[in-house]
């Protein structure tokens, strides 16, 4: 009896198909909608990652060039003036805002106090731009993994079940359904990993872009 149950659970080890389609396909539709919600969240935290990649690369040599070119200008009015309409720079555009902000002014008084202003609040709404997708590869990072477990252990207890039914304790009857809530564990730990080593790396680069613009602000607010 027991070379039978031997013979038969490498029989089924053998011929089970354990690519990972096979597996995605055999899967019930609670597994299958984790695994669907992990892979749409990886392919959303990729693009999140190299827009925000080329983002940092493209506002870094924009601001750099700007700064280069202000502080060889004439003066900031002239500067100002042969501004082009289409900037898109953050340093550019904080210092647009500034600029106009001081044109329509009609008192004079107080001037680099409400320069300070208009330059602080420039700073926050061109980094809150900035920010635009970290919030979501925090929330993948913290939550991938536990959506994971959940279709890990979904899926383990669909296999005790088969237990149960088949009353074969065989690991070759249970081995696809433990498969399969490995994969959902794997997957997510694929998104969350990814997501999370970015929103730190990108959280970095804002900061010190921030010390950037902060710094522009503060010899800017020195030549008024």
């Amino acid at each position: 009896m027991e070379t039978e149950i031997s013979t038969q659970a490498v029989g089924l080890a053998s011929s089970a198909d354990f690519s990972l389609m096979n597996l995605f396909l055999k899967a019930d539709i609670i597994v299958k909608s984790v695994i669907i919600i992990l892979i749409a969240c990886s392919i959303y935290s990729w693009a999140v990652i190299f827009e925000k990649i080329k983002l940092f690369k493209k506002i870094n040599s924009s601001s750099d060039q700007f700064e280069d070119k202000f502080w060889k200008s004439k003066s900031a009015e002239t500067f100002y003036n042969n501004l082009p309409q289409n900037i898109s720079d953050p340093m550019a555009l904080i210092f647009k805002e500034s600029m106009q902000g001081i044109v329509k002014s009609k008192s004079k008084s107080n001037i680099n106090e409400r320069l300070a202003s208009i330059l602080e609040a420039g700073i926050e709404k061109q980094t809150s731009k900035i920010e635009k997708g970290f919030t979501f590869l925090a929330t993948v990072g913290s939550t991938a993994p536990f959506i994971g477990l959940f279709g890990t252990v979904w899926g383990i207890m669909n296999s005790f079940q088969s237990i149960a039914i088949s009353r074969n304790t065989s690991l070759a009857i249970v081995a696809p359904g433990i498969a399969e809530a490995l994969f959902a564990t794997a997957l997510g730990l694929l998104a969350a990993i990814p997501a999370v080593v970015a929103y730190n790396k990108f959280n970095n680069d804002l900061r010190r872009y921030s010390q950037k613009l902060e710094s522009f602000s503060k010899r800017f607010i020195s030549i008024i």
